[in-house]
């Protein structure tokens, strides 16, 4: 599935099949188009009403072409305090829109590799959630800055 409009230079989904293992790593290879303009990053999630937390922990590697990475740790808000989920959407698959990171130049040529694992937790557990229930895509988006 893509999205509706073409705004993006870079906009892609990868299904998760029934539950997200905490060890499950979904990649996505970008190779940007322009060096010298801006760009911001997100993260794309799909959810459905199985999804039981009101927040979202995800770790988020990005391994430029010359062999550097850099990992963000990233908590995100899923829900209303009164628990109806967030995102766009009329049926129980809401679709988020999460900020990874604003403004980036990509100024090295080649691939870039976006990793993207769950980092969920219980309350008071110190064991991660083996099997995140109620994602069902998860997604990486590349956009021009409004200035470019």
């Amino acid at each position: 599935m893509s999205s509706c409009d073409s705004n993006a230079v870079f906009d892609t989904y990868k299904t998760v099949p029934n539950q997200w293992h905490k060890d499950s790593i979904i990649t996505f290879e970008v190779n940007p188009p322009d060096s010298t303009k801006t760009y911001n990053l997100f993260v794309n999630i799909r959810n459905t009403n199985a999804y039981r937390f009101s927040n979202l922990f995800l770790i988020v590697d990005m391994n430029f072409p010359n062999g550097k990475t850099i990992k963000d740790t990233l908590e995100y808000e899923m829900a209303k305090p009164n628990g109806e989920l967030l995102g766009e959407g009329f049926t129980d698959i809401k679709e988020n829109k999460l900020w990874y990171k604003e403004a980036v130049i990509f100024n090295e040529k080649g691939t870039y590799k976006i990793n993207i694992q769950h980092a969920m937790r219980n309350n008071g557990s110190v064991e991660g959630v083996d099997e995140l229930e109620g994602i069902t895509d998860i997604g990486f988006r590349v956009e021009p800055t409004k200035n470019n």
